[in-house]
Formats: C-alpha cells, sequence, structure tokens
C-alpha cells in the first residue's frame, strides 16, 4: 500500500441552470401573442394613414435638407432645379455658390412619396418661401380622406 498515492474521485459540476423551463417559455409566448393581437389590428387596419403619417416625415425631411441648402448658398433651389438640386449640383438658373459636397440627402437620392409619386416644390410658393406637397394616394391635387394632399405648410 502506498501512503503518499492520494486518489481523487471526479468532481461533479454544479448543474446549469441557464435554461428557462416550459412554463416561462409558455408565459412569452402568451404574451406575445396577446400584444400581437392588440396591437397588429390597429397597425394593419391603417396602412393609409401610416402612408400619410410616413408622407409627413418626409416632407418634415426635405424641408430640412432645403433650409441647409438656403444656409449655405443664401436661396432656396428654384422650382425648375427642384429637389435633385438637393442631391446634385445644378447646372441651370441660380448657380449655388457653396453647394455641399455629397449633396443635401444621406442616401443621395430624392425621395417618392409613399404611393410612389414625386413630391411637389415650388419656389417661390405661394404659401411660404417654398411650398412642398404630396398629392396623396391618387396622385392628383386637392381631394379628401385618404387623397387629400399633404402640404408642408399645414404640418406642425
Amino acid at each position: 500500500m502506498n501512503l503518499f498515492r492520494t486518489t481523487t474521485l471526479p468532481r461533479r459540476r454544479p448543474a446549469a441552470n441557464g435554461g428557462f423551463t416550459l412554463i416561462e417559455l409558455l408565459v412569452v409566448l402568451i404574451i406575445i401573442g396577446i400584444l400581437a393581437g392588440y396591437i397588429g389590428p390597429k397597425i394593419m387596419g391603417r396602412p393609409e394613414e401610416a402612408k400619410r403619417t410616413k408622407a409627413a416625415m418626409q416632407i418634415k425631411g426635405l424641408e430640412t435638407a432645403l433650409h441647409l441648402y438656403k444656409l449655405d448658398n443664401g436661396t432656396y433651389p428654384s422650382t425648375e432645379q427642384g429637389l435633385s438640386a438637393l442631391v446634385q449640383a445644378p447646372e441651370s438658373g441660380r448657380l449655388p455658390p457653396k453647394w455641399r459636397e455629397g449633396g443635401y440627402l444621406e442616401k443621395a437620392k430624392v425621395p417618392k412619396d409613399p404611393w410612389g409619386n414625386d413630391f411637389v416644390y415650388l419656389s417661390p410658393g405661394v404659401n411660404s418661401d417654398f411650398d412642398l406637397m404630396s398629392y396623396g394616394l391618387d396622385g392628383e391635387s386637392g381631394g379628401e380622406g385618404d387623397n387629400a394632399d399633404i402640404n408642408n405648410w399645414e404640418i406642425e
């Protein structure tokens, strides 16, 4: 018998408690189901309202870009130069003396409204220094409800 030899028994690792129980998973799935059942119909039932809200947000973003253009160049782009002056330096009309390299819009292209139409831009505008609008669902001036125009001078 060897007195100096010790036998080590393998250590047992404590049980890992990193997983979820079936009850916890069911509770989470029930909560997600309740939220989806409540919120889903509210969102899905109003696609035109969501598009109108998106158009208003796009108009606000274009307004900001137009204000930056004016800060750099002293005037807004003319109606003839249009919103494309925000992504490409105009080559006709009053040329901007300090046009920003890279343009004034993040994606270097003028967005379409949520219905796939171009925004209408007038400078000088009838209602303010410039008028910026989307004609809504029908793509024509005027209208009511979903077909109503979305105008920058009416957005708060």
